[in-house]
């Protein structure tokens, strides 16, 4: 389609330039807004998005679709009249129901003239550097052949310990991973509410500047079709892991995605906070498996979060794993709290034997990420927005071990 002029219309509030100006787009639509309450896809919701996708295709647009939906659309072939919870039964209902939903967007996407490319993820082709580089060139083989992707958990083969939790993680994270300009999540829901959307006085939050924006706001954790996970939780975790990388993001509901990819005022607009950085600093901090711990002595961690060069041997106390060099570590300050993570230089049985006393380089400053913010003092200090905001990409396992799990992946 054509883009919009950046000005509104006389009367109407401007548009939203980072839409408009959007090459590539990653576009997150959640089970409830593609299937019927009990199981099964909705041809007309399907072709409903695929229509609003189709004309937001140019010749100078990309769109990657990110689709829940493979478990609900296998419910009802299967019988089943509610989502399972056991994982054996959900990846039975995957099996059955992303045939179903591919098919349905390439018969959808095919009365276009599009053709669409299957992508399938475990959190481990993310969190592996190797496959994370795989990922990314199938991906970017997949648009440059002028098809488009639909990208979905591999709830077949996942299990519990390798899931990413929700597919607004992995949205966020394939937006991260082609280098998108923009991220637009769908929801059932038109936006970020400072309280419950159903509760009379909530309001909706048009714009998001930064953390602060979100404290004291009311974030629920669950949607109310039932077919679904996540909730507001995991779509402000999201946005915050985009807009840090430099990604702006729309959430609004999937009835009002013809109007956010036109750049009208919809939904909560993110703004970006931080800038794109290289490719493997943002999997490095978002989407890595750290493989041991190395604790920091105080003028070290100082460094370390002033990026003041690179961590040496002689700022480590102690160091934790079996990791080797090139494995991403967690780095600890005195008291044991994580507050940055990089790529280690050397191997973990090379570091008894330096540190404290050796100018040996363990990490290199180019491989080196803070993750909490510096105080004027000289102090680390945890950033201004909540905690459960400012957080790095969890599997639901280690969601469910922190006690604040959504269910497992919306499939």
């Amino acid at each position: 389609m054509n883009r919009p002029p950046h000005s509104g219309a006389p009367g109407e509030p401007a548009l939203r330039t980072d839409v408009l100006t959007a090459r590539r787009i990653v576009v997150k639509v959640g089970s409830s807004s593609l299937t019927t309450a009990s199981g099964g896809l909705d041809s007309d919701r399907v072709d409903a998005l695929v229509d609003v996708l189709a004309r937001s295709r140019t010749t100078d647009t990309e769109v990657v679709l990110v689709s829940s939906g493979a478990i609900a659309a296998g419910l009802a072939p299967l019988g089943l009249t509610e989502r399972p919870r056991d994982l054996a039964r959900q990846q039975a209902a995957a099996c059955v129901g992303q045939g179903l939903l591919v098919a349905r967007y390439t018969a959808s996407f095919a009365r276009h003239g599009l053709r669409v490319g299957q992508v399938l993820l475990t959190a481990d082709d993310i969190s592996r550097r190797a496959h994370y580089r795989n990922a990314y060139r199938a991906l970017a083989q997949v648009l440059a052949m002028g098809a488009v992707p639909v990208v979905n958990e591999n709830d077949t083969v996942a299990t519990a310990e390798i899931k990413f939790g929700d597919n607004d993680r992995l949205a966020a994270l394939v937006a991260h991973l082609v280098r998108a300009d923009l991220l637009v999540l769908l929801s059932d829901v038109d936006g970020l509410y400072d309280g419950d959307p159903r509760r009379p006085g909530s309001r909706r939050l048009r714009e998001i500047r930064g953390g602060q924006d979100l404290v004291g706001v009311e974030i629920g954790s669950a949607g109310s079709s039932g077919v679904g996970t996540g909730g507001m939780v995991t779509k402000a975790e999201a946005a915050r892991i985009a807009t840090d990388a430099g990604i702006p993001v729309v959430l609004t509901a999937a009835r009002h995605a013809a109007d956010a990819l036109a750049g009208r005022e919809t939904g909560t607009f993110f703004h970006r906070t931080g800038e794109r950085a290289a490719d493997h600093l943002l999997w490095l901090e978002h989407a890595s498996s750290p493989r041991g711990t190395v604790r920091l002595t105080p003028p070290a961690a100082r460094a370390v979060l002033q990026r003041r060069g690179p961590l040496l041997a002689d700022g480590v106390t102690h160091a934790d794993g079996d990791f080797v060099a090139g494995d991403p570590v967690e780095l600890l300050d005195e008291n044991g709290r994580v507050v940055a993570r990089g790529l280690a230089g050397l191997d973990a049985r090379e570091l008894p034997r330096l540190q404290g006393r050796s100018t040996r380089e363990v990490v290199h400053q180019d491989d080196l990420v803070p993750l909490v913010r510096p105080a004027p003092s000289g102090d680390a200090t945890p950033p201004p927005a909540p905690a459960r905001v400012r957080v790095r990409i969890r599997t639901a396992a280690e969601y469910a071990r922190a006690g604040t799990a959504p269910d497992p992946s919306d499939g």
